[in-house]
């Protein structure tokens, strides 16, 4: 029988600024084209606007917004008798934050009208307090889950 492969983990780089895994990794999200100084100048501002707003730490803000955003449930379709069911499953820690920081991201990116920066910060802002359309997907993650929670005998994942 063959040896199954040991999975490789990813090293990635801590931020700049902060010295954070985690902001690191969201600056690379933040980023189009290969452009990240200008992605680590809008990540920076706009956790600082949000840091400021609310009286604490740039670092500490982003962790809570991040474990706000963050799914315990996701659904995979899986294909059982002919038709396509949603069936809920557990997350990895790892798959949390990659979940929350594309939310976070697709989030500020929907909001239009306003530089980069200041629609992040806004999501950051709302994010912190529970609100906005980050938590609002995480939310309804949840709502489906446990609406599909018959079919989580399906789960082989």
């Amino acid at each position: 029988m063959a040896r199954s492969k040991s999975k490789i983990t990813k090293r990635y780089e801590p931020d700049s600024r902060y010295g954070h895994v985690l902001i690191g990794r969201f600056i690379n999200k933040v980023m189009l084209n290969g452009k990240k100084t200008i992605a680590e100048r809008i990540v920076h501002r706009s956790l600082e606007a949000a840091a400021k707003k609310l009286g604490k730490e740039p670092t500490e803000v982003f962790d809570t917004v991040v474990r706000n955003v963050a799914p315990s449930v996701q659904l995979k379709a899986r294909r059982v008798g002919g038709s396509n069911l949603q069936v809920p499953t557990e997350v990895s820690n790892d798959r949390r934050t990659v979940i929350a920081l594309k939310w976070l991201v697709q989030a500020a990116r929907g909001i239009k009208g306003k530089p980069m920066q200041d629609r992040l910060t806004q999501e950051l802002l709302d994010a912190y307090n529970n609100t906005g359309n980050a938590v609002r997907k995480k939310e309804e993650t949840h709502r489906m889950a446990e609406a599909n929670q018959a079919f989580a005998h399906f789960s082989k994942f």
